[in-house]
């Protein structure tokens, strides 16, 4: 239990980060990022493997690549589920969905 809180804090805060970093992100305080948090992790959990499934072809034809924008487009549904969290355009949903891959796979390894 105490491993998955730690888990949803430093997620807290990479997300924290991704909204200081990439314009366009907006985070409105540490109870939102925590919040987005739980979100990210149950849309990551029941949403994309869905998604993943019916991209397939896709997925399959543009070598993996259709997975970012997979993951830009979750990011803007938990934006737009959280009060508080606001992504202004695509390019910042899919900028901050690939900082935010790429802070959760440095977290997950040292977690």
């Amino acid at each position: 239990m105490l491993a998955i809180l730690l888990k949803l804090l430093g997620l807290s805060v990479a997300l924290l980060f991704t909204g200081w970093i990439i314009p366009g992100i907006h985070i409105s305080s540490f109870l939102s990022a925590f919040l987005a948090s739980i979100a990210i992790v149950l849309v990551n959990l029941f949403i994309k493997p869905v998604l993943m499934f019916l991209a397939l072809p896709i997925n399959i034809l543009t070598l993996g690549i259709s997975i970012l924008f997979i993951n830009a487009l979750l990011f803007m549904f938990v934006s737009y589920l959280v009060k508080g969290v606001e992504v202004d355009n695509f390019l910042s949903a899919f900028l901050g969905a690939l900082l935010l891959s790429i802070i959760s796979i440095g977290l997950s390894s040292w977690l």
